[in-house]
């Protein structure tokens, strides 16, 4: 079994540096502290005692589980995360869900946020113990027995009102193009966004419903295939300002002017969004990421109850709209 003098050797430091890091002693650096974790994580090196010593110390811990580089707004999140816990005088570590479980544990972190959605709801009740709570920013677990909160977007009033107003800018054929269909926020905004044309006496034609998974490529390819059906609709809404972004580059490809042809609206107002001029909705990814960190603290502090907390969002309307 690999030990300490491995781990050193691996890390490129001395043996007392790795004691110091698994014992949770605050002389480390931040980076060096991470890479060592990292290598105690590769290859499962968690020994008891140092588990049992560092515990007092873990206390001033929190664990990101976190997964979907691809989409820079999370990077804002984090920041938000970040000056909290700073403030608050915690470690900030950011792991992914293939090392989570050598970190989600109460021997080396006081609390977790997840924002994972390869994470199962199971995983997450397991690790929610009455010394690990965990705050969620991606889903909403039924049981209330499982020590975690809640803290999400409050998708389906910020849809409404989007395309409420699209309805009485007189838009009436309409498309969407739905993130993954199990999370939270595909949920959400596709119930918003069909409720509200039921309201206007507008039927949704799901021929007009594109899949995507929130990433660029997919809403391209989805408008890809709505040019060769040679039957669009007036507006496309777009579960996610990447997609909208991959479709109107695919229009373009085509000489489809937005939104003289089709308008397009996206949700999250990334930097990308405000670059293309895309009409969006608009979420405040610091204050949410500090937000979600705040929280967690107060579970921690017992101070906190369980109840879901929703974040609220706005509309940024731009020239993709008319």
């Amino acid at each position: 079994m690999i030990g300490l003098k491995e781990i050193a050797k691996l890390a490129g430091v001395s043996i007392s540096t790795v004691s110091n890091v698994l014992n949770g002693r605050k002389n480390v650096g931040p980076e060096t502290r991470e890479k060592i974790l990292q290598i105690c994580s590769e290859h499962g090196y968690y020994p008891q005692t140092a588990a049992k010593k560092a515990k007092p110390e873990a206390n001033r811990t929190i664990v990101f589980v976190f997964s979907d580089f691809d989409r820079d707004f999370y990077l804002k999140i984090i920041h938000g995360m970040s000056d909290c816990l700073t403030e608050n005088g915690y470690d900030f570590i950011v792991c992914t869900n293939k090392s989570s479980a050598n970190f989600l544990r109460e021997s080396f972190a006081s609390g977790a946020i997840v924002l994972d959605g390869s994470m199962t709801d199971e995983q997450i009740a397991a690790a929610a113990t009455p010394d690990l709570p965990v705050v969620m920013m991606d889903r909403i677990l039924a049981d209330e027995r499982v020590n975690a909160k809640s803290v999400v977007v409050d998708n389906y009033p910020v849809m409404s009102d989007m395309v409420q107003a699209l309805v009485d800018k007189g838009y009436r054929k309409f498309g969407f193009i739905g993130g993954l269909s199990f999370t939270l926020d595909n949920k959400e905004r596709f119930a918003g966004f069909t409720d509200t044309l039921a309201r206007n006496g507008i039927a949704f034609d799901q021929k007009y419903y594109y899949h995507g998974n929130y990433r660029e490529k997919s809403g391209y390819q989805a408008a890809k295939l709505m040019l060769l059906s040679n039957d669009l609709p007036e507006v496309l809404v777009c579960a996610s300002d990447n997609m909208a972004i991959g479709a109107i580059r695919a229009f373009e490809e085509q000489r489809i002017r937005v939104p003289d042809d089709i308008a397009i609206a996206g949700f999250d107002d990334s930097d990308t969004a405000a670059v293309a001029g895309l009409t969006t909705i608009s979420i405040p990814r610091y204050e949410t990421g500090y937000l979600a960190a705040k929280k967690l603290l107060e579970m921690i502090q017992g101070t906190e109850s369980k109840e879901p907390f929703k974040i609220g969002a706005s509309i940024k309307w731009r020239r993709t709209t008319r």
